[in-house]
């Protein structure tokens, strides 16, 4: 199908590997002039011809910085923003309780997961406004499970949700359409990557990696059996940037196998 979004302009966050790299691969195949933001350039992200500007959007000015560097790489306003920066691979333990977080570990995770999507928003909203555009949030289906994981991460993807429909209700008069596509545990570097998230809960659990992994479909009550591949994420993202999702504003969008089971 075609998308139509030949020609149209869009920045994606978080773009250097997992579902950025594959939202950046799936928009410039649809034509889209891609600006990709990430703190560290890969060669996976130069090959997909997309403008890759190198950021860290963790910081207060990053984000107004990057849209400025953005709409100068493009010669125009931006049609489509992506806001899929964030992890949960800040380090340290990561089955610890409320009562073991300190307040700098809070901030760090609110920064990265829902403070660097307001500020990107705040700067690049005007334009979007005038192009009568979209913007897409990715959260995690961990902001309707909140007890899965660490609870400043599971909380700042919950305040990403809410900030997405507040958007929504606010600039849907003015022709913008703001969604959520809340990913389940998907085949990223968060949960795959020697270091990462994954392997650190792992090694909490008294388990290895590998045994994470391979329980990890069933343990999440996935009934696809299998972790979201992030293209599958990247085509969703594709669909509500499109013509064809015309009417799809203010949503908060699961792709998660199936984990989530509540209406």
């Amino acid at each position: 199908m075609d998308m139509g979004l030949k020609g149209r302009t869009a920045l994606v966050t978080g773009a250097s590997r997992g579902i950025g790299l594959a939202t950046v691969a799936a928009l410039a195949a649809e034509g889209v002039r891609v600006v990709a933001a990430a703190r560290n350039i890969t060669a996976e992200l130069k090959e997909t011809g997309a403008i890759a500007v190198p950021v860290d959007l963790s910081t207060p000015d990053g984000p107004a910085h990057l849209v400025e560097r953005a709409v100068a790489e493009l010669g125009e306003d931006l049609d489509l923003l992506v806001n899929n920066v964030g992890g949960g691979d800040t380090g340290g333990n990561p089955v610890r309780g409320f009562l073991d977080f300190a307040d700098d570990e809070w901030h760090s995770w609110f920064e990265l997961n829902f403070f660097a999507a307001v500020r990107t928003t705040r700067a690049a909203l005007p334009g979007i406004v005038r192009r009568r555009g979209v913007i897409v949030n990715i959260s995690s289906n961990a902001a309707r499970v909140p007890h899965a994981g660490p609870v400043p991460y599971t909380t700042a993807k919950a305040a990403l949700t809410a900030f997405g429909k507040a958007l929504a209700q606010e600039f849907g008069p003015q022709g913008v359409r703001v969604n959520t596509v809340s990913p389940g545990p998907a085949r990223t570097a968060l949960w795959e990557a020697p270091g990462g998230y994954g392997a650190e809960l792992a090694a909490a659990l008294g388990m290895t990696h590998e045994q994470l992994l391979a329980g990890l479909p069933a343990q999440m009550g996935m009934t696809t059996g299998r972790l979201v591949e992030p293209a599958e994420v990247a085509a969703l993202v594709t669909y509500l940037a499109s013509p064809h999702a015309a009417s799809v504003n203010g949503a908060d969008l699961v792709i998660d196998g199936g984990a989530i089971k509540t209406v």
